[in-house]
């Protein structure tokens, strides 16, 4: 049983693996015995070059780039995991939004993984063997309103191209999938938690409830960790899961309401 999951061999491509789930994913992947190339504009010092492409996913060349470097340094690829994604978007509502701003949200959670996978895909195709993970998000279901409307509204138009194509390429070998996380762990949120529990004169943990009550509870009692979602998506890109495609898989300690 000590075996019983394993990447080994697997060329993977991991988008967004500097910082927060996307090193997770990386780490985990590499433990299990996975070739890992993985890209974001500023390398970390923590991995080395022959892992990573400098680029910028927003824009076509940017995707053209690492598409490339992974058929020069891998000769393809196994597993494509579109792990990048985020808003910087102003709250306010719908109203507030602009066309710039709902242009930037389509840029960076639905475009990159549309281009990599048109660029990529393919190969996998011809071969009859791969495995595309969309990262999504719960928001894409759940969304909030005063904050989030457009990166919600670009996390489920990634949602719904995924299940498209799960259905295209499915039957010739490709499994696509999806993982949805509900508020995860990171960095980025705890320094969110803190900003929040400093305008509320509380402490770390009172942040966290802030954004908990925010989301309409989490019954888990807690966010998830970034290795939690990295495991998931390490299963799901294993043979282990070799007869799973076209399905999304939520990951958010209870938080969407189900019946």
């Amino acid at each position: 049983m000590a075996d019983f999951m394993t990447l080994a061999g697997k060329r993977a491509l991991i988008t967004a693996g500097s910082k927060g789930t996307g090193a997770a994913t990386v780490s985990v992947f590499r433990a299990l015995g996975a070739w890992v190339l993985t890209t974001a504009r500023t390398r970390p010092d923590d991995l080395p070059e022959d892992m990573f492409v400098e680029a910028d996913l927003t824009t076509e060349h940017g995707c053209a780039a690492v598409a490339e470097a992974a058929r020069a340094r891998f000769g393809g690829v196994d597993v494509i995991v579109h792990m990048l994604g985020g808003s910087s978007a102003p709250g306010g509502g719908f109203s507030a939004l602009t066309d710039d701003d709902w242009r930037r949200e389509l840029e960076l959670n639905l475009f990159p993984a549309v281009r990599l996978d048109r660029l990529l895909i393919p190969d996998m195709v011809e071969r009859g063997d791969g495995v595309v993970i969309h990262v999504t998000s719960i928001q894409s279901v759940l969304p909030l309103p005063q904050s989030t409307t457009a990166y919600a509204a670009a996390k489920a138009a990634l949602s719904t191209y995924s299940k498209a194509i799960s259905k295209e390429v499915s039957p010739r070998g490709v499994r696509v999938v999806r993982v949805s996380p509900g508020w995860i762990e990171t960095e980025a949120s705890i320094h969110l938690a803190e900003r929040l529990a400093k305008q509320a004169g509380s402490d770390l943990e009172g942040g966290k409830r802030i954004i908990m009550e925010g989301l309409g509870g989490i019954p888990l009692g807690r966010p998830a960790k970034p290795g939690e979602v990295a495991d998931l998506i390490a299963f799901l890109a294993s043979d282990r899961a070799a007869s799973i495609t076209g399905a999304e898989f939520t990951i958010d300690g209870g938080t969407v309401p189900t019946a």
